[in-house]
């Protein structure tokens, strides 16, 4: 079985992602091919998408402008896999937040019921790691977060890990995000969960 993984590549944490995943299948004996996706017709045929960090604004004015959103919130609806880091997971949810004081809008994506906070922790030196204990891992996973968003309401979503008090690794059906960046370590126990996921 080959499983075919796009990758979100208008902007973010793309290469490492891409490594990431590829080591994940060979972790578990899946023949792996990943494809960046800037363009709606280079959806066709994968079984799974990742939503990298980076801006997410200007995500959406790149995949606005190619068409490329509606076709995967059109996929997204059928249950189609997915899973958001930091930006991504500001783009699946179905709340956002500028600040704690601004309207709710919906991210691009808006499939995941949680409420988010863009940059919650605070700014890029307010970036920081810390070992997270995982539902379902034995041993602890290096949390790297780079002016994450802060989950403030995880709604109907299943909390797989949290830290500071907010939950940072939710899931719900076939869509999973985390606020920290999994792909900057070489550990590829949650890249590995997404693929799972796909084939169970």
């Amino acid at each position: 079985m080959v499983l075919k993984i796009g990758l979100l590549g208008l902007q973010g944490a793309i290469e490492e992602h891409e490594v990431a995943v590829m080591n994940a299948g060979r972790t578990l004996g899946l023949e792996v091919q990943v494809s960046r996706v800037t363009l709606p017709e280079q959806l066709e045929g994968l079984d799974g998408i990742i939503l990298p960090g980076g801006e997410s604004t200007a995500m959406i004015k790149q995949g606005t402008r190619s068409g490329l959103l509606p076709k995967l919130n059109s996929m997204l609806a059928q249950n189609f896999p997915a899973f958001g880091t930091c930006a991504g997971a500001i783009l699946l949810s179905k709340k956002v937040r500028r600040t704690e004081d601004s309207p709710v809008t919906q991210g691009a994506f808006p499939f995941l019921d949680i409420e988010i906070l863009r940059n919650g922790y605070g700014s890029q030196r307010d970036s920081f790691s810390t070992d997270l204990m995982i539902k379902g891992f034995e041993e602890p996973f290096e949390g790297v977060f780079i002016r994450a968003p802060i989950i403030s309401e995880p709604g109907t979503s299943e909390v797989l890990a949290s830290t500071r008090g907010y939950p940072v690794f939710v899931r719900s059906g076939k869509i999973m995000v985390t606020t920290f960046h999994p792909e900057l370590t070489e550990d590829t126990r949650i890249h590995s969960l997404f693929l799972k996921s796909i084939i169970e």
